[in-house]
């Protein structure tokens, strides 16, 4: 098995990004399922890579992630400039769908955790019925704001019912690294995967740019003609940022450090088993 300080990484203004493809970052996440380890999983792009510029607390998250992908062109982009020729974009929404539908995960359990009120149920019903004989066991909308401490006892409780596998928490960056930062320890799971925008790409709320757009590095325009409203202050306050700091690591003006690996290597607690109904 590689450890994640083990594996090749790029360094985006400071975050270290795994330099993986989908193939490469589904072997390790089936590695991962396969110990007796708990950890959580990022895909980070432009607005991540700024978040942890401002944050050095997101910034340690990620550098605790089991797997931080590169969910994005222009990390891939530099990624190659440093080497990387390999390493491709390896989005949330995709990875997902991926491990639903191979068989090498068929018999992992899966927890929704995200999105507005009823959206995690629609998605559970609609990837039934997409993936026959996937393992949906249960959802779970948290509120828009904190959580209380009601929320929380009965997201654990939940949980601790039905021990998924996976939990796939759909909220943004950097709320849902901080959630999953927050609860890993907490719930009975293993993995833990933060996948912004997914379930309301798979439930159609957003639609899916074409495939050459995305290589073009310009779906974050896709997104911004679709809500334009919520969407031209993050895209303005993080993109000219981004272009401007990465020319000064690439040309080398600059330096930027990556925060010291801090992979999870929590242990499965030992529970015994348990079955409960799916709940929302």
């Amino acid at each position: 098995m590689i450890l994640s300080s083990e594996r090749t990484k790029a360094n985006v203004l400071g975050v270290s990004i795994d330099a993986v493809d989908m193939n490469q970052a589904l072997g390790y996440i089936k590695d991962e399922l396969a110990s007796d380890r708990k950890g959580y999983i990022c895909f980070t792009g432009v607005h991540g890579v700024m978040e942890a510029q401002r944050s050095s607390e997101v910034a340690d998250i990620f550098a605790g992630a089991t797997l931080v992908a590169p969910d994005g062109m222009p990390t891939v982009w530099v990624g190659r400039h440093q080497g990387h020729k390999g390493m491709q974009r390896v989005t949330g929404p995709d990875l997902m769908l991926e491990m639903l539908k191979r068989e090498e995960f068929r018999d992992r359990t899966h927890f929704f955790c995200g999105g507005r009120e009823g959206v995690a149920r629609e998605l559970q019903c609609q990837l039934l019925e997409r993936f026959p004989g996937v393992k949906i066991v249960g959802t779970y909308t948290p509120p828009f704001g904190p959580m209380s401490a009601s929320d929380e006892s009965t997201l654990i409780e939940a949980v601790k019912l039905l021990r998924p596998d996976v939990v796939w928490v759909g909220i943004s960056t950097p709320k849902q690294e901080r959630f999953m930062k927050r609860y890993l320890p907490m719930l009975d799971t293993r993995l833990m995967f933060g996948v912004g925008a997914a379930f309301d790409y798979h439930t159609g709320r957003i639609s899916d740019c074409a495939e050459w757009i995305k290589r073009c590095g310009l779906q974050w325009l896709h997104r911004l003609l679709q809500d334009p409203r919520n969407l031209w202050r993050r895209y303005l306050r993080n993109n000219p940022a981004f272009l401007y700091a990465i020319a000064l690591q690439l040309t080398g003006v600059r330096t930027y450090r990556p925060a010291p690996s801090k992979g999870q290597a929590t242990t499965m607690p030992s529970v015994a088993p348990s079955m409960a109904e799916s709940r929302g």
